[in-house]
């Protein structure tokens, strides 16, 4: 355990943090035999999809009234993969009620047909992002519940003792698990965490539907789908060569702090998160000046975390199509071009979103020489900064007013 006087984030505590993952990680290597993860998937097939996979394609087309050709395209739409066996016992009751669901939401009018598939990818690739997460955390858990039923045995209610008690300082060993343990232990753990996610999820989803109502429903005109806005990227400078050098422990550790502080200053702001792509992530704000103080509050931020690589940030204001929670347009096309003609530590705008700011708001720019990046020959842009020097934490001065060696012109 780190030493409770050590303080939170030091380079010790973080080196503790990164050796109990890999020992984890190790022991892991192991825990897995081809018997285990077997009944393990069954038990949580049953658990989650509320019952097993017992009709073919024909059949789940049949009981939803949904010819087998729509079920076929909705269901790629989603992001799962169709068996090549068309007999394959594939599909629950589960899949059979929420076919059921699309084709009522269809027949009554609520939806069109054509745009069923597309709201069905866009919720497809959102829930895939968020199961990954979630899986990962349980992941992490049951593999803590495990190793703890080895140091402790029979700790676990339904996980079988073992015959020789072990001591809290026991090595707990590398051989793997038996069945009844595995799968006992995950069916409690995903029996207690999912409901408790669930319910976090739905939270958050209808906050973001009463946020986003408000938001289109007073903003938007009518029957238009797209309308000005900031669009921005934040890209993570010489990530390809750094993931050469670290391994994934210390990889997953660092785009979780930069996705964490990217998040945090971006909803500070009032600005939103598109996706986040590994080493970017692309924002939209209603205005320019929400926009320009997000960029400079990323740079900020990421300059004091120490631990993170520079950043670069290029963003552009114009009409933008907004479609199924993702963004399109010329101005996010010159938004990311931007971010990759950007020096580290800068942040670039383009002419229109320089013109929307409002004075005073403590910014500047800096016209620099046109851009020549793909499909823009010469593209004009300025360079946005504090109009005051930015003191960091430990009371070394960097110039954001003045200029700097990444300021100079190219």
């Amino acid at each position: 355990m780190p030493d409770p006087d050590e303080p939170a984030g030091s380079d010790s505590s973080r080196a503790l943090s990164r050796e109990a993952a890999r020992a984890r990680a190790r022991a892991a290597e192991s825990l897995a035999p081809p018997s285990v993860v077997d009944a393990t998937r069954k038990a949580i097939e049953v658990s989650l999809l509320g019952g097993e996979r017992k009709y073919d394609r024909y059949e789940v087309a049949e009981l939803a009234d949904v010819p087998v050709e729509r079920c076929t395209e909705l269901w790629t739409a989603m992001g799962f993969a169709i068996p090549s066996d068309p007999d394959a016992a594939n599909y629950t009751d589960s899949d059979v009620a929420a076919l059921r669901v699309l084709k009522r939401l269809t027949d009554s009018g609520v939806l069109r047909s054509d745009v069923i598939a597309p709201i069905s990818r866009a919720t497809g690739q959102a829930m895939s992002r968020l199961a990954e997460w979630q899986v990962s955390l349980v992941t992490e858990f049951v593999l803590h519940a495990l190793m703890e039923n080895r140091r402790y045995p029979g700790k676990w209610p339904g996980a079988p003792a073992s015959d020789s008690a072990r001591t809290p300082e026991t090595d707990p060993g590398t051989e793997p698990f038996d069945e009844e343990t595995v799968t006992s232990i995950v069916v409690q753990t995903a029996d207690a965490l999912l409901p408790m996610i669930r319910d976090l999820q739905d939270h958050v989803w209808r906050r973001h539907l009463a946020a986003t109502s408000e938001r289109i429903l007073l903003r938007t005109r009518e029957g238009d789908d797209s309308r000005p806005f900031a669009v921005g990227f934040a890209d993570m400078v010489g990530y390809t060569h750094l993931t050469r050098r670290i391994d994934i422990t210390d990889l997953a550790a660092l785009l979780d702090e930069f996705e964490s502080i990217c998040a945090r200053v971006i909803a500070e702001h009032h600005g939103r998160i598109i996706k986040n792509v590994g080493d970017e992530v692309m924002f939209t704000a209603d205005d320019a000046d929400t926009a320009a103080l997000i960029g400079v509050a990323l740079q900020d931020a990421i300059g004091e975390a120490r631990t993170l690589p520079k950043i670069r940030v290029g963003m552009a204001y114009g009409d933008v199509l907004v479609r199924y929670g993702d963004a399109y347009g010329a101005v996010v096309n010159i938004a990311a071009r931007l971010t990759g003609a950007a020096r580290p530590g800068t942040v670039l705008v383009d002419e229109s979103l320089a013109q929307q700011l409002t004075p005073p708001n403590g910014l500047s720019t800096r016209m620099i020489r046109p851009v020549k990046v793909h499909g823009y020959s010469r593209l004009r842009a300025r360079q946005l900064r504090r109009k005051t020097r930015w003191v960091r934490s430990d009371g070394e001065r960097s110039a954001r007013g003045g200029r700097s060696d990444d300021d100079s012109d190219e």
